[in-house]
């Protein structure tokens, strides 16, 4: 029974980080295709190969997130706990697609564990030992404080942008920003392999060590190979109903601004994961960024009954997923 929840694990990771790729593809290409830095059919594709190369590169936060969530139960009740998360998660992925909302596939995950390691204490009292306080501050708080710096950051850095390009001619000066919005959208979407790609890692390493296979000292190299191609196969496949709602619905975009936002948005994947090694969300990153950008025009400009949309998405993700997570424990627990 082990081997075969063990398998199931695997299975739902692989289709995690397909979902995550798909689900999160608009975040790097919204902006882009918008101010026609890149055709759309050019963004996915470069988007695919850096979320390819970005979760190639590194596996620091995904060890990392399994020491943090190492009091995790060992044994079918881990693994159970694990399946929960990842269905609860996928399942929150589909509705938010379908509605065509932005939302984070990490807070998903992360609410997703939290309520079934909740419903777990419920049924058979192993509690995750230690693992409360650094998942709040390790891990909850720079998720959440990370929409407010990229909106802050995006919406101040218009001003030097505007300042040192005043002289250019409009058409040069525009052509100049979608070059660097094209360099911005691989370096955004090199990020989001640094960080989301990591995610799925970081569950299946965990599967690993509460089986017995791991001591989670080190990442199998098959792990990390797995999770780079399925996150970057979803890449391909790309959300385009989320990319419309970035792109058109929420805020007017020009070349310089969504240049500013995509090179904020990038800026802070890069240091959350190599230099503070923090789990940053990608989605909540490039859309404060995109607001805070679009807002420096004036706040009149912002959609603002989409805005409330996607704020309603984003508050209900981690209760709405724990409440699932939970549920999906307790319906798998006879298989304990």
């Amino acid at each position: 029974m082990e081997a075969l929840l063990l398998g199931a694990v695997v299975c739902l990771a692989g289709g995690f980080a397909f979902l995550n790729g798909f689900h999160d593809v608009s975040n790097s290409v919204a902006t882009a295709v918008r101010t026609r830095a890149l055709t759309p059919t050019v963004a996915v594709l470069l988007v695919a190969l850096f979320n390819l190369t970005g979760a190639l590169l590194s596996t620091s936060l995904a060890l990392f997130f399994t020491e943090a969530a190492i009091g995790l139960p060992t044994g079918p009740s881990g693994l159970v706990i694990l399946i929960a998360g990842l269905l609860s998660a996928g399942c929150w992925g589909l509705f938010t697609w379908r509605r065509g909302k932005p939302s984070s596939s990490t807070h998903a995950l992360l609410g997703g564990l939290v309520g079934a390691g909740a419903a777990s204490q419920l049924t058979d009292g192993q509690a995750m030992a230690g693992a409360g306080q650094t998942l709040l501050l390790q891990i909850a708080l720079p998720l959440l404080l990370s929409p407010v710096v990229a909106y802050v950051l995006a919406y101040a850095m218009v001003f030097p942008a505007t300042w040192l390009l005043r002289h250019g001619a409009p058409g040069r000066v525009n052509r100049g920003n979608r070059m660097a919005q094209s360099v911005f959208a691989g370096a955004f979407a090199l990020g989001h392999g640094l960080q989301d790609g990591q995610r799925t890692m970081a569950v299946i390493l965990l599967a690993l060590v509460g089986t017995g296979y791991s001591s989670g000292s080190q990442m199998p190299l098959w792990v990390q190979v797995f999770a780079a191609v399925l996150l970057a196969t979803g890449s391909l496949f790309g959300g385009w109903r989320i990319t419309h709602t970035l792109a058109h619905r929420l805020v007017h975009i020009d070349p310089l601004r969504g240049m500013t936002a995509q090179g904020v948005s990038s800026a802070m994947l890069f240091v959350g994961a190599i230099s503070l090694q923090m789990p940053l969300s990608s989605t909540h990153t490039m859309t404060s960024a995109i607001i805070g950008a679009g807002a420096n025009q004036r706040f009149s400009t912002l959609h603002r009954p989409e805005l409330v949309r996607i704020l309603a998405v984003w508050l209900g993700t981690a209760p709405v997923t724990a409440l699932l997570g939970g549920i999906f424990f307790l319906a798998l627990s006879p298989l304990l």
